[in-house]
């Protein structure tokens, strides 16, 4: 074999393991990055499959149990480092109801219903609707208003919060100066509620 064959088959081998390289390189999966762990009962799947409560805003369409209201406005609340919200709900014949929405550390939502005749909170327990009801929890916090509420741009409610047995709810809320509310509030599950957004 002379000199030249050999530098031809040495080339020749060259370029074929050159090519071999080349594709590897570009059929190789990519390196997956490194993920740390996570929380086994994060509902994002959920939320966007059904919406994200965390969300609402004004013009949102909320479905509760089969029942469709849309989001007149909302009220973010601050109490020292804590946060929620609740969003007041009209339907098409005009009855209005609020949603609770907060994270204790889960997602938690809450449906309200404005009642009269409750009378005032301020003791241990209270009697209303043939229920007795027993006092959570009371406090104070700082609120701002989006868009129709019913309320002033900003200010502060203070609010105590009973429950039943059976897990019915009964809340009171003074907003400024003003009396005490009543509504009766009943806990939903995620799969109790569907929201359309309106387009940002």
């Amino acid at each position: 074999m002379t000199g030249l064959t050999i530098a031809i088959v040495l080339i020749g081998v060259a370029v074929a393991v050159s090519s071999m390289v080349l594709l590897y390189r570009r059929t190789r999966p990519a390196p997956q990055a490194a993920t740390g762990p996570t929380d086994p009962f994060h509902t994002g799947d959920e939320d966007s499959l059904r919406g994200d409560p965390r969300r609402l805003k004004a013009g949102d369409i909320v479905e509760v149990r089969g029942l469709s209201y849309t989001v007149r406005g909302s009220l973010r609340l601050t109490e020292g480092g804590w946060g929620w919200a609740e969003h007041l709900l009209d339907d098409a014949k005009g009855t209005q109801v609020w949603l609770g929405v907060e994270e204790d550390p889960d997602l938690e939502l809450t449906l309200w219903t404005p009642v009269d005749d409750a009378g005032e909170p301020g003791g241990k327990h209270v009697e209303f609707g043939g229920r007795r009801y027993a006092r959570e929890e009371s406090g104070s916090a700082t609120f701002r208003s989006e868009a129709t509420t019913g309320l002033d741009a900003q200010g502060t409610v203070r609010y105590q919060d009973y429950a039943a047995e059976d897990g019915a709810l009964l809340g009171f809320e003074s907003y400024g100066d003003s009396g005490w509310e009543a509504s009766t509030g009943e806990r939903l599950g995620r799969y109790d509620v569907r929201i359309y957004p309106t387009a940002d």
